[in-house]
């Protein structure tokens, strides 16, 4: 049984598409899976990027696909009121939920919907409240562990070169975007061309040869 760690944030809509798409996408495959809650904020200012919600041209156009998007796999989605939104009591709230700082799939979809399918604030204080009460988290959500244990996470996937959700990492590999789904599933299923392909030379390319593969 392969161990997927699934790195996420609230905050990405493409996050919560391949949250609901990786059951059936992964079908017949023997695996695992390990919620990481991460700070997506503190990634992109790690890289020295925007993320796309901050980029006028590129909110539009991702809008407008992940509704597509969700709509094709049949996925429900409706935008919150307002977007990007402050995230950082959602994973408190999910980390504080397990001894580890690793929410299993029931919080990690209670709090993807919460967000995602309501069409309302996804910060809002008093709808917030209402989630924690109904997820009973097992340590106070405010709490300096808490904050530790997310901390953490998000060092790791820093650690690991990240740079995006959402992230599944399996034996060192990597599998950025919702739209990965169908190469994880390759790779788990042992496609010989992960074999084959150099991954420690494409990686010492230059830049701009990089920029062309």
């Amino acid at each position: 049984m392969k161990t997927i760690h699934f790195y996420l944030d609230f905050i990405s809509p493409y996050a919560w598409l391949a949250f609901d798409a990786l059951p059936q996408s992964l079908q017949g495959i023997s695996y695992r899976v390990v919620h990481k809650p991460v700070v997506l904020g503190a990634m992109l200012k790690h890289h020295g990027q925007l993320g796309p919600a901050e980029i006028p041209a590129k909110r539009d156009w991702a809008y407008r696909q992940v509704q597509w998007q969700a709509r094709v796999q049949g996925t429900p989605l409706q935008l919150p009121a307002s977007h990007p939104f402050n995230s950082l009591g959602l994973l408190r709230l999910a980390t504080a939920c397990d001894a580890a700082g690793e929410p299993n799939r029931f919080v990690c979809e209670k709090i993807f919907r919460h967000v995602w399918c309501s069409g309302l604030e996804a910060a809002d204080a008093e709808r917030l409240a209402t989630l924690s009460a109904d997820l009973a988290p097992r340590a106070d959500v405010g709490s300096d562990e808490v904050k530790k244990l997310l901390k953490n996470n998000t060092d790791e996937a820093l650690a690991l070169n990240l740079f995006g959700v959402p992230s599944f990492v399996v034996n060192g590999q990597v599998f950025w975007g919702s739209d990965a789904l169908p190469m994880l599933r390759a790779y788990l299923q042992g496609d010989p061309w992960f074999q084959s392909t150099d991954w420690t030379s494409v990686a010492q390319l230059p830049v701009g040869i990089q920029r062309k593969l």
